[in-house]
């Protein structure tokens, strides 16, 4: 089966994005503070590993660092160029007193490098939609992290940037916009992970921008360029942009400002005991401890 994403491209986008991120990201911010006000479930655990996946410029590496000192806490993020432009913040390289250092690890989330059991909070905000498969790296997610090990998610919803989907689509066949798992998807995909107690929220954001132009420029600012194996591999072309300009110009509301919207899905949920079965390809696999195994010997 023909790949969704070209993994390639997301990592150059994302590596172009690491100067300008920080500057167009209001609204990550904000998703992101959603995820660490959560971190109150855990009353007054300090937890010994923590990962924040697709950390890009590690805000949220840092404000837990800061929350759990003596921790281990890894920023993982696919583009190498995030990671770097990262490494000055505060609590990172050297730590500061007792405080360690963020470490900084460049890996796909679709592959984590981490030992099976071997986290405590697993943070990631707005990665996820760049995931193909999104199932298997929920199993992934499960995989690395201890019973009992906590996962805060958050990702985009269908229902972002349906505006300028239907906009392009009158204006190209190729496809511009990437496809986005409705909630009912994102938590099947959970329960088929097998995470336990799972909690998930739906939020509709709505954004302004003076004219289509505005809009892509934030979106190129932030990374998330078309990334589809499908997409078209020349340029839009003034034609076609013009075309997808007036598909979007009936959106205009009263203020004079075109709209973009961004269904933003949260999800906290914990990892099961041992034992507890987890679908892969259609069959249930368990896993737990060998000193668990029951042993009959022979007299």
């Amino acid at each position: 089966m023909s790949p969704m994403f070209d993994s390639r491209q997301i990592r150059r986008a994302f590596g172009r994005a690491a100067r300008s991120y920080a500057g167009a990201a209001d609204l990550q911010r904000e998703v992101e503070d959603w995820l660490l006000e959560s971190l109150m479930y855990l009353d007054d655990t300090v937890p010994a590993t923590v990962v924040d996946l697709g950390s890009g410029p590690g805000r949220a590496a840092a404000a837990m660092q800061a929350r759990w000192p003596k921790a281990r806490v890894l920023a993982l993020d696919l583009a190498l160029p995030m990671l770097r432009q990262a490494l000055p913040r505060r609590g990172w390289l050297g730590g500061l007193g007792r405080q360690r250092a963020v470490l900084p690890v460049c890996a796909d989330a679709a592959a984590l490098p981490l030992a099976d059991g071997s986290v405590d909070v697993l943070f990631t905000s707005l990665c996820l939609q760049w995931v193909e498969d999104l199932p298997a790296a929920l199993a992934g997610f499960r995989r690395v992290l201890r019973p009992g090990g906590l996962l805060l998610c958050s990702t985009f919803g269908h229902d972002t940037l349906h505006e300028l989907r239907q906009a392009f689509a009158q204006a190209d066949q190729a496809p511009h916009v990437s496809p986005f798992a409705t909630i009912a998807q994102f938590g099947d995909a959970l329960m088929q992970a097998g995470f336990r107690d799972p909690v998930i929220d739906r939020e509709l954001m709505r954004r302004d921008y003076p004219d289509l132009a505005a809009l892509m420029r934030e979106l190129r600012a932030l990374g998330a360029t078309n990334a589809l194996a499908t997409r078209r591999r020349t340029l839009t072309g003034r034609a076609r942009f013009a075309r997808a300009a007036a598909a979007y110009e009936p959106l205009r509301g009263p203020g004079g400002r075109l709209p973009a919207s961004w269904e933003v899905i949260t999800a906290m949920a914990w990892a099961p005991d041992p034992g507890a079965p987890i679908r892969e390809r259609g069959a249930e696999i368990a896993s737990f401890p060998a000193d668990r195994i029951p042993l009959r010997r022979r007299r």
